[in-house]
């Protein structure tokens, strides 16, 4: 079937361009220029996923996903500003699942999309007749994965994860001390070909140890070895 995304930015050649994009690639699109003309169009009609944007007039991506998520579960992803660290935190805590900082590549928009819809695929139910195949749930110490419903915990402690922070947690804490090369976390990460920097995955891990120690300080569980990669400890 094919996907509807909704598109909600005040700048319109973000809007046609990645509108464009998207079509190209099977999707279905719908425009919006505000958040205030988008919540009852994304209510009333839902999409199968929102792109939106933090800053726009009249109201903003903030408050748009917290009026949307009185009535929707719709997944969200936010186009950020590049330094707006304290949005992206609290547009997660309200229930976005990834954010994308602009400028931004239109594929790496694209495969975001897709490594959602394909998680929040895999939360439906089962329909009549077809096998219920159970989430294989990842027990790792104190952490806790369970990608069906992409939630994560550290020693029952709920720990909100981007979509792309999920996948490479994920690689870690399938083979705890082993270390991967962030071209593997690359990989794991980034599908359909698309090319980060090794940058872009060390920001990624700075980010999950974080949001890790904030709700344990002493988290030290994702170890560096300089000049191979990462791994995981269980211990």
């Amino acid at each position: 079937m094919t996907a509807t995304i909704a598109l909600v930015d005040d700048d319109r050649n973000i809007l046609t361009s990645v509108s464009i994009a998207l079509q190209t690639e099977g999707f279905l699109t719908r425009v919006y220029s505000d958040g205030e003309s988008a919540l009852k169009a994304l209510i009333e009609n839902p999409p199968d996923l929102a792109v939106l944007d933090i800053k726009m007039p009249k109201m903003d991506g903030l408050e748009l996903l917290r009026r949307l998520r009185e009535k929707s579960a719709i997944p969200v992803i936010f186009l950020t500003s590049k330094d707006d660290e304290l949005d992206e935190a609290l547009g997660l805590a309200m229930g976005a699942d990834d954010y994308i900082a602009k400028p931004f590549s239109q594929r790496l928009l694209i495969a975001r999309i897709r490594a959602i819809l394909r998680r929040t695929e895999a939360t439906q139910p089962a329909a009549e007749g077809d096998p219920q195949v159970p989430a294989e749930i990842l027990e790792r110490g104190r952490l806790t994965m369970d990608p069906a419903r992409h939630r994560v915990t550290w020693g029952g402690i709920n720990v909100t994860l981007t979509v792309t922070e999920f996948l490479i947690l994920e690689t870690l804490a399938q083979r705890p001390g082993i270390v991967k090369t962030r071209n593997q976390l690359m990989d794991a990460a980034y599908q359909d070909d698309i090319y980060v920097d090794d940058r872009t995955i060390d920001s990624h891990i700075k980010r999950v140890r974080r949001k890790f120690r904030q709700v344990d300080p002493e988290f030290d569980a994702i170890e560096t070895l300089y000049g191979a990669g990462y791994r995981f400890s269980d211990e």
